[in-house]
Formats: structure tokens, C-alpha cells, sequence
């Protein structure tokens, strides 16, 4: 398996990224990171296999031979590309697709789904949460890298991981300030520590009011130059705090085996509400109301079990066309 050859393709988006990644990585595999752009508004209401000149240059970075073994698409922006690259190898590209496609899925290989989606099909992989990389022995290596740095909070150790808003849901100021009315009422509560970083989606104005508002308590509130201890936080912490825009962060929180606490920020599109029912109705997150609660489940090992689906398909199919670049159309 190591010997073969893989690309990701995405649109640069973290959470994309981090499902195609977290996915080679389980396979074995060494992956070289390629990005595609959508093309003009308009076009974009045609199905993805109608959108023009998908492996040119201006379409992002350069797709050209060699083509890999496998390719790894995530996100509607990366399916045509996707399809290119597996008519350009004639078929001998392993293409597997995160997220719905908005083609027939038969036109890939394999494609992963959340559980929340209604997509099904022979080739259509179900998963309960996001796929990422985050594993037992990377959460051990971050615990000792940033310990020094969050060493000074007192225990427990919240970790609040914020989003912002998306085409679904406002991550406005009105909401920032009643997070951070809970936070601190739960810090207190406890007699802990918050640990905060925020993302690109958060924005200025949000980020400004959590960090003064936050301050009232023992803080470490990443400043976004030095590196980004998200990992670090997960590991360190003794709950966890995350805003429910984002699918990645909720599922990379519930890795941990730690307590998860959803902050609402908007009910959003029906498919996300699905999935952080699901996630409630198992036992592994509950709603934030400015508490911190304590539960044990059995965190969800999503990728390592597409990962061992995908597996034996490509042992499969390379066996019996001998070998990686060889294989036949499927």
C-alpha cells in the first residue's frame, strides 16, 4: 500500500482538507495536496461534469501526468476535476470522493457519505462523523509539545473551539457575547481554565469580544501567529467546548473520549441538525448551557473503518491487474 502513489483535491477548505488527509493517512498512504477553483457563478448551477476545462492551470494547480494511484476528492468544487483525472489515466486512477458528489456515485470508485446524508448506492461508504486525522498517537505528541504553553490554566481545562458563520448559520456578535456569558459561568462554576483558539470564519469583531470578555478568567486565547495548538487543546483538555457550525471540529472533538459541549448557534440546514441529533442520540455530545458536564462514550472510529473498506478494495482490484497503474476501468 505505501508504494502507491495519491493526490487530494479540494478547494482549500480546512475541513475538506482534513477528511482527505485523515484518509490517506489511515490507508499508509503519502499524499500530495492539490487545489481546484469553481468557475464562474453561472456555471455553477450545471452539474459539476458540465464545467469547463477541468485540469487546466487557471482551474488552480496544475493536474498532469503522472496521474496517482489514488486520488482523494472532497467537496461539489472538486468533482469535475476529479472525473478528469480519471479519464485523462484511463481508468486507472482510484478515485474516491468525500461528500456528495452531485453526479451518479458510480462514476467514482468510492464515495464516503455522512451518515446525515440520504445519498446511498453499492459504492456509497456511511459515515457517522467527518473523517480526520486526529488519532490516539497525535493527540500524545501535541500533549507533549504544548503542554509548557497551557500549563499555567488551572484545572479542569475547558478547550473551546470556535467557528463562525456559514451560508446556514450567523456566528454574530449577540451569539459571541452569550458564549461567552456561559463560558464564564462555567469556568467559575468549576474553578477552571478556558483554552480558546477561532478560525478564519470567526472574524475580528467576534474573536475581539470573546478574547475581553474571556480575560475575566484564567485565559490562553491563541493570538493566531504562533503555531496553532489546536491539537494541543484537544489533548490537554478535560472537556471540550465547540461551536456546531462546523462537522470537522464536533467530530474531531468526539476523537478525544472527552466530554463534547455543542454551543447552538443557529439551527442551520436540515443535514446538519441530523447529524448533531445523531451524535446527542448516541451519548457522545450534549448542548453547552454553561456547565461543564462529565460522560464516557466509546469515541466514534469513523476514518479507521472507511480506511479498511477502501483498503481492501485497492488490494483488490491492484491484485488483479497486477499491480499499481495498471488497473483496469471499474
Amino acid at each position: 500500500m505505501a508504494d502507491l502513489t495519491c493526490w487530494t483535491l479540494t478547494e482549500g477548505f480546512a475541513g475538506m482538507d482534513s477528511q482527505c488527509v485523515g484518509l490517506a493517512e489511515a490507508l499508509g498512504l503519502r499524499c500530495t495536496m492539490k487545489r481546484v477553483r469553481r468557475p464562474r457563478m453561472l456555471l455553477q448551477y450545471l452539474p459539476p461534469s458540465l464545467w469547463p476545462h477541468p485540469l487546466s492551470r487557471s482551474a488552480g494547480d496544475a493536474l498532469a501526468p503522472p496521474w496517482p494511484d489514488v486520488l482523494i476528492s472532497s467537496g461539489r468544487g472538486s468533482v469535475a476535476a476529479a472525473l478528469a483525472v480519471r479519464r485523462a489515466s484511463a481508468g486507472k486512477t482510484f478515485n474516491v470522493h468525500i461528500q456528495t458528489p452531485y453526479v451518479d456515485p458510480s462514476r467514482f470508485d468510492l464515495v464516503v457519505i455522512p451518515q446525515h446524508d440520504s445519498l446511498r448506492g453499492e459504492n456509497v461508504l456511511v459515515a457517522r462523523t467527518a473523517l480526520h486525522g486526529v488519532t490516539r498517537e497525535r493527540l500524545a505528541e501535541a500533549a507533549k509539545r504544548f503542554s509548557a504553553r497551557l500549563s499555567y490554566l488551572p484545572r479542569p481545562v475547558i478547550a473551546v473551539l470556535v467557528g463562525g458563520s456559514n451560508k446556514h448559520q450567523d456566528c454574530s456578535p449577540q451569539t459571541m457575547h452569550r458564549m461567552a456569558d456561559q463560558l464564564l459561568a462555567a469556568a467559575r462554576a468549576c474553578g477552571g481554565g478556558l483554552a480558546v483558539t477561532t478560525s478564519r470564519r470567526t472574524g475580528e469583531e467576534n474573536e475581539r469580544i470573546l478574547r475581553e470578555r474571556l480575560a475575566a478568567v484564567p485565559l490562553f486565547f491563541w493570538d493566531g501567529m504562533e503555531e496553532n495548538p489546536y491539537l494541543g487543546l484537544l489533548a490537554l483538555a478535560d472537556a471540550i467546548v465547540v461551536t456546531s457550525d462546523s462537522v470537522s471540529m464536533v467530530s474531531e472533538a468526539c476523537a478525544t473520549g472527552k466530554p463534547v459541549h455543542v454551543v447552538d448557534i443557529g439551527k442551520g440546514h436540515r443535514k446538519l441538525r441530523q447529524f448533531h441529533e445523531t451524535l446527542m442520540r448516541d451519548g457522545i455530545t450534549r448542548p453547552f448551557a454553561g456547565r461543564i458536564e462529565h460522560w464516557t462514550y466509546d469515541p466514534p472510529k469513523e476514518t479507521e473503518k472507511i480506511a479498511a473498506i477502501v483498503r481492501d478494495r485497492l488490494q483488490r482490484n491492484f491484485a488483479i491487474t497486477g499491480g499499481p497503474g495498471a488497473r483496469q476501468n471499474v
